[in-house]
């Protein structure tokens, strides 16, 4: 660029960045993810720095957060609120802590700092007089913030009144104000619900909760805050360390984060920072990194401030988990019970180390909340195992040629008409098991683990099975023979020399010759064949499970076919007596009671339980005795297996439900005991901070011993 693009670029920039922090730090309401500021402001920063005559007195660079705005009562802050610099990885880590031991004149692993959380919320300062809390207010712009006093009251875990001893007669902390996650999903479906506002992430949903000018409105969102800087002290000594300054904070009733740890040295730093992003996921609230301070209070003090933020302190940014990329189009897609789900097809765009080309959009009624049309910039969210989401579309950035997303009116994959109920945001192809999309979803359901438990009827063989219309319904797998299913992998596999092969069961097979292919046709075809017979005799709440009711998870299965001796005493249960199942509302019965009904579905059920002898497909199901479900310490509780096991997870599972547990698949509140084996990762963290009884392997056989049940 020549000097008068450059010049032009700082403009944007400047312009750009204001009107990000604007819609930020004022309306609650970011235009753009973290990383796309951050990306942004770096190279304003670089370009000021080579070209210092363009830097601005009003440049981004030279001041911290936003405007104000003139719905809450302006403060001015005694000490000004700064900022923290980012650093993103371990060179850029490095160079911080070689400047602040050159700053401090001493070596490097001499330097004691304090690693605390990032936490992703919204700065708050408190001050407290004679141990009473008498004013709050956000950061505002750095040194005029707002007066949110009200607000701040009404958060649970601040202390209106110190407690302890020593009280100082004057007291001014920082912190921040944020939102877990269970909070924020409240929020978002009561706003769903009431079709109100649904917020984007969980800093934005506090930001907004803390700025409401009705304090009633903030108690309602369950706001939380952790103490990150005790500011100033009259009355009392304070000590000469953050951490410590911290801890008597502590002392005297105000929360901080119990991750924070002290160490020295560049290598502690890091593997604070690598720790931290492994327990990200299982977090109950939002973190964007790790944050970094000299802990010695005088060692602070020399080292001093830059314009807008402390030479002591930094901030290490993880990975981003919100990015912006292009909507492509949209494809949509017919699930298992005939839902049409809308899939955004995206430009790829790499997010938390994951390369992410796909996104769902839910329904109708988010596309419309959204405003997205296909060609819009998106930012997409990944958090965790979540599936990837379009957050928001980025308006600002459209050109004209965008275009409107038109939901389809017949179904995509069979033509029939889509159906919507009044009370249900879903719309769904009533084709049934006559459209093939929900045939192919039904199939791979009925054959799955935790299904009929058919091992190597996987995607390909199953599309195979249909295409060549051998299998119209999921009776039909128990009508195929060993030669047919051969002869339909033979045609279905590659046959040319030197090609690859990916069998059902994963196994890579190089080099493959048409004898060979030939030879690996017949032996999956028997392994096929020979797991399906293996199973004709399995426990009724599979075969309920396997049949794809809707509502019908594992654990209702497991319910009902306690409840019902039977599949016959099931398929004549009256809707009040399903209702009388736990966990069985009248929705779910009404599903369960709509199945059987369906002269189709009778058919392909009585084809099921009908004798080999007699042309069937000879399923006969066992029937669950009451008296399985014995006196256990499992009886009664919630369960969740997480790691590797000695003996297969389903198998586990059974057995739990057997003696009167309830298995599921997320560590939660509500969960009584984990079962950790061997590698346990997030699932087992997330138990250990929610103080849930936690049992290894070991235990879990000691206990089913005393019942004289082998594992």
């Amino acid at each position: 660029m020549d000097y008068e693009q450059i010049k032009q670029r700082v403009e944007e920039l400047n312009k750009l960045l204001h009107q990000y922090a604007y819609h930020y730090y004022s309306l609650d309401d970011p235009l753009v993810p973290d990383s796309e500021y951050d990306k942004l402001f770096k190279e304003l920063e670089a370009l000021e720095k080579e070209y210092p005559e363009l830097k601005k007195e009003s440049s981004p660079t030279m001041r911290v957060g936003g405007e104000i705005i003139s719905e809450l009562e302006p403060v001015t802050h005694r000490t000004p609120m700064l900022s923290l610099d980012n650093v993103f990885n371990r060179d850029e880590l490095s160079a911080f802590v070689n400047r602040t031991a050159t700053g401090l004149g001493k070596n490097e692993e001499d330097i004691e700092y304090c690693a605390e959380l990032k936490l992703d919320g919204l700065a708050l300062s408190i001050i407290y007089e004679n141990g009473i809390l008498v004013r709050a207010a956000t950061r505002g712009d750095g040194k005029i913030g707002e007066m949110v006093t009200a607000q701040v009251k009404t958060i649970g875990n601040i202390p209106l009144v110190l407690q302890g001893e020593n009280i100082p007669t004057y007291l001014e902390v920082r912190g921040e104000v944020f939102m877990l996650h269970k909070d924020f999903d409240a929020l978002n479906e009561y706003a769903r619900v009431h079709k109100t506002k649904i917020f984007a992430n969980p800093r934005n949903a506090a930001a907004g909760s803390l700025r409401q000018k009705d304090p009633k409105i903030t108690a309602k969102r369950g706001l939380t805050f952790n103490c990150y800087f005790v500011i100033e002290c009259e009355g009392v000594p304070l000590p000469e360390t953050h951490y410590e300054r911290l801890l008597l904070a502590r002392s005297w009733g105000l929360p901080i984060n119990p991750l924070i740890k002290v160490g020295k040295g560049v290598n502690f730093l890091q593997n604070y920072h690598d720790d931290i992003l492994t327990k990200r996921d299982s977090l109950p609230y939002d973190i964007d990194g790790v944050v970094f301070k000299v802990n010695n209070i005088k060692s602070q003090q020399e080292l001093g401030f830059i314009s807008r933020s402390p030479k002591f302190a930094i901030a290490h940014k993880f990975p981003a988990q919100e990015e912006l990329t292009k909507l492509l189009a949209v494809d949509f897609q017919v699930g298992r019970t005939g839902v049409v789900t809308p899939v955004a097809r995206l430009e790829p765009v790499r997010i938390s180390g994951v390369l992410v080309s796909n996104a769902t959009l839910h329904n109708k009624d988010e596309i419309k909340r959204l405003g997205a049309k296909i060609g819009d910039v998106v930012s997409v969210r990944r958090a965790g195992d979540v599936i990837p989401q379009i957050v928001r579309v980025i308006e600002e950035r459209r050109d004209g040629s965008e275009c409107e997303i038109l939901f389809p009116v017949i179904c995509p994959v069979c033509g029939s008409p889509l159906e919507q109920i009044p009370e249900e945001a879903a719309i769904r192809c009533p084709g049934g098991l006559s459209c093939k999309a929900q045939l192919i979803e039904s199939i791979n359901h009925y054959v799955s683990r935790d299904a009929m438990d058919i091992r190597g009827l996987g995607d390909t063989i199953v599309n195979a099975l249909i295409r060549a219309n051998i299998v119209k319904s999921i009776n039909d797998i128990y009508h195929i023979d060993e030669a047919t299913l051969a002869s339909l992998i033979l045609s279905d596999i590659p046959q040319n020399e030197e090609k690859e092969l990916v069998l059902e069961d994963e196994t890579l097979v190089k080099s493959v010759t048409k004898k060979k292919v030939r030879t690996l046709g017949k032996v999956n075809a028997k392994k096929i064949i020979a797991s399906r017979d293996n199973n004709l005799n399995p426990p009724l709440n599979k075969l309920i499970f396997a049949l794809g009711i809707r509502d019908v998870g594992v654990s209702t299965a497991f319910s009902l076919a306690k409840k019902f001796a039977s599949i016959d005493l099931l398929m004549n249960a009256s809707i009040a007596e399903l209702m009388s199942v736990d966990d069985i509302g009248i929705v779910s019965s009404e599903h369960i009671y709509n199945f059987f009904k369906d002269e189709h579905n009778k058919a392909v059920i009585a084809d099921l339980l009908r004798p080999l002898s007699e042309g069937g497909c000879g399923i006969s199901p066992k029937t669950l005795v009451q008296n399985e479900v014995r006196d256990s310490i499992f009886e009664g509780k919630t369960i969740v297996l997480t790691g590797t096991l000695s003996k297969d997870r389903s198998e586990v599972k059974e057995l739990l439900q057997n003696l009167g547990a309830k298995v599921t698949g997320s560590v939660s509140k509500a969960t009584d005991i984990v079962i950790a084996g061997a590698n346990a990762g997030s699932k087992l963290q997330k138990a250990t901070t929610y103080g849930i009884t936690i049992m290894d392997e070991d235990k879990l056989i000691e206990e089913l011993a005393k019942l004289n049940i082998p594992l």
